[in-house]
């Protein structure tokens, strides 16, 4: 029973962050289906939706590395989180990337006009700064004991190697992912997320402990705005340059 107790904050703190996690992936799908009746154009109608599934993906990535850095209670809870939030992104985020590689790679392949592609691209820039210091007026209010606002205006460097293994491993991870997505578009579509969210989940595991393994340069932006004012050539060859040439 004391152990319980001893447990029960940290399960709490747990509970809170996921809540929060939960309730922005209900808020944005609201938005979404306001977006869809109400906005006329196909031009506003792009911009809003990327915008919205490119917070929803940061802000939940903020929270979930903010879990994976607790002491959890078994060593595979972290996967657990990010494959189930893999699958939630999947299943809400259909028809948005919320990835400029992926928009790139969408207009190589002639799949995008131009202007279409750029207006995404825009969405997802500002998607991603919003996350972020929404997240630290979020965290500024100290729901939990690891809400810290300081926590968003430190430079966490997640690389842990030297600087061309860190641009070979996010520019593989950004291969196999892109060429997943082209190889599973003939898949049924439940069984392409649940394969898709579990690549998601193994190159987190394989890579996420040597650069974070991101692969996503909006995404990076977010989470490491700090680390690109600090060492910005370092983070944009890294984060930016290396998964849009993998």
């Amino acid at each position: 029973m004391t152990a319980l107790r001893g447990l029960w904050p940290e399960m709490q703190d747990t509970c809170t962050s996921l809540g929060l996690m939960l309730s922005i992936v209900l808020f944005m799908g609201l938005a979404r289906v306001v977006t869809r009746q109400q906005l006329n154009g196909p031009m506003a109608h792009a911009f809003v939706l990327e915008f919205l599934a490119t917070f929803q993906l940061c802000f939940c990535t903020h929270e979930l590395q903010l879990l994976s850095e607790q002491e959890p209670l078994h060593p595979t809870w972290p996967l657990m989180l990010i494959y189930f939030f893999s699958l939630v992104h999947g299943l809400t985020l259909v028809g948005t990337s919320s990835n400029p590689c992926g928009v790139m790679m969408q207009m190589m392949l002639g799949g995008m006009s131009a202007e279409t592609g750029a207006i995404r691209l825009l969405a997802q820039l500002i998607g991603a700064l919003c996350s972020r210091y929404c997240m630290g007026a979020l965290w500024s209010l100290g729901l939990t004991k690891y809400h810290v606002s300081e926590r968003s205006f430190a430079c966490r460097n997640p690389i842990q190697v030297d600087l061309p293994k860190a641009v070979i491993i996010e520019a593989v991870c950004s291969f196999i992912f892109h060429s997943a997505l082209l190889h599973f578009q003939e898949v049924r579509t439940k069984l392409r997320i649940h394969l898709l969210s579990a690549l998601i989940t193994f190159l987190v595991y394989a890579g996420g402990s040597l650069t974070g393994a991101i692969f996503n340069p909006t995404l990076a932006l977010s989470l490491h705005f700090k680390c690109f004012d600090e060492a910005f050539l370092q983070f944009f060859i890294v984060y930016w340059l290396s998964p849009s040439l993998g």
